[in-house]
């Protein structure tokens, strides 16, 4: 499986996170089902990463808010907000990827499975982020 792949696995997740509630585990459970020729230890492997941005998410929210000016979480599309949870603990939080992979890869995602807009809007809050990272 392909990093690209494993970041795809990763934003359904934390999508299907925003509208699960309690119901998650089980939710992962159906989908890791659904998926053909995905062994147990990638699937490990997905559970692991995605709780590790869940744990996260306060963090990753402040910094997306801070950044976003004008724009709610709440308010933004749930595709663009699994797209940016995820970019933004790559570059904050995942000192393995360099910051312009974690960037080009959910502008990349954005314009497969964001709206028109979604890879300008994703890209220039990942620009700011880095830049402070940066400073």
């Amino acid at each position: 499986m392909t990093r690209h792949q494993v970041r795809e696995h990763i934003i359904k997740l934390l999508y299907m996170n925003e509208f699960a509630g309690d119901d998650m585990e089980s939710r992962m459970d159906i989908y890791f089902d659904e998926q053909e020729n995905l062994g147990d230890d990638v699937r490990w492997m997905l559970q692991e990463r995605y709780g590790e941005i869940v744990k996260h998410f306060p963090e990753i929210d402040e910094k997306i808010t801070k950044t976003a000016k004008g724009w709610r979480i709440d308010r933004m599309s749930k595709v663009d907000l699994s797209i940016l949870r995820l970019a933004v603990y790559e570059l904050v939080f995942d000192s393995s990827i360099p910051d312009g992979v974690a960037i080009n890869e959910a502008v990349e995602l954005a314009k497969t499975y964001g709206g028109e807009e979604s890879s300008s809007f994703i890209n220039g809050i990942l620009g700011v982020i880095a830049q402070e990272k940066k400073e």
